[in-house]
């Protein structure tokens, strides 16, 4: 059982919890994640690693309540425990001195990477963030964000905040301008890191996505997490979550990731009668 010891909104259904793990957090690193359940009948689900506190022996993770064990999770209070939390998992991001990292980020996935982009920070790197959301109440960690970057770009789909428009479109007319990058990281919706890669090539940049498709075991073994990489079957919970994003195919991770979503639609409303 692993005890919740802090809990904060920071938009609309998205939440961060501080979590007792001590082992997880004297081994975990950027980029890796953990497989939890709620409860003895719920689902396995991954989430990414948002930060650890060695001394407290703690993880923080970051979610939105977007299905029924997200939503499970976020009824969850302060002094209340998860049934298990298994991790770390996955391979950690490559953090090192490339001299100029742009890291864009959709939606939820600024938790996916603040870890990381703090690390990137303290290695000497120059750091270039665009923050993407529907609207301006699903906009968080700016503040987090601006504390570790140079340049900090912030759009939404519908103008309430920022740029109106998408976060790709910031980055193309980066490029445009004769911004030069010598790594971007992506995480956020597939859609968006698919424009994101389709960018980058074109100026021949490194560009890493992050993926966190629906995982269940972690460990490989189940092949729920299949990805095409280079025309080669890669496993994102053991492979990644880190790949090169030039040679993804968004395409069928798009088609894999939409396959249960009527039963995810009826596990979540029989969830919120519940409430």
């Amino acid at each position: 059982m692993n005890k919740i010891i802090k809990k904060e909104i920071l938009a609309e259904k998205i939440k961060r919890i501080e979590v007792e793990a001590e082992l997880i957090s004297k081994k975990a690193l950027p980029g890796q994640f953990i497989v939890l359940r709620v409860d003895e009948k719920g689902e396995r689900i991954p989430l990414t690693i948002a930060g650890v506190d060695k001394e407290k022996g703690t993880i923080t993770l970051i979610f939105q309540e977007v299905g029924t064990t997200t939503t499970k999770l976020g009824l969850l209070e302060e002094g209340q425990e998860i049934l298990d939390i298994v991790g770390p998992l996955g391979n950690p991001t490559e953090i090192k001195n490339y001299g100029h990292v742009c890291i864009i980020v959709g939606g939820v996935g600024a938790a996916f990477v603040f870890w990381m982009g703090k690390e990137f920070k303290e290695k000497g790197n120059k750091i270039t963030t665009i923050i993407g959301a529907r609207t301006k109440n699903l906009i968080i960690l700016e503040d987090e964000m601006r504390q570790i970057s140079d340049n900090l770009y912030i759009s939404t789909d519908d103008g309430s905040y920022g740029e109106k428009g998408f976060n790709t479109g910031i980055l193309e007319r980066l490029f445009e301008k004769g911004e030069k990058f010598d790594l971007v990281l992506t995480a956020g919706p597939i859609l968006m890191m698919k424009k994101v890669a389709e960018i980058t090539k074109r100026y021949n940049t490194k560009t890493i996505a992050s993926l966190n498709p629906i995982m269940i075991d972690g460990t490989g073994m189940c092949g729920v997490c299949r990805v095409s990489c280079d025309r080669k079957t890669k496993f994102a919970c053991v492979d990644g979550p880190d790949f090169d994003a030039h040679l993804i195919d968004f395409d069928e991770l798009l088609k894999r990731t939409s396959l249960y979503k009527e039963q995810e639609k009826l596990s979540y409303e029989k969830i919120l009668k519940s409430i």
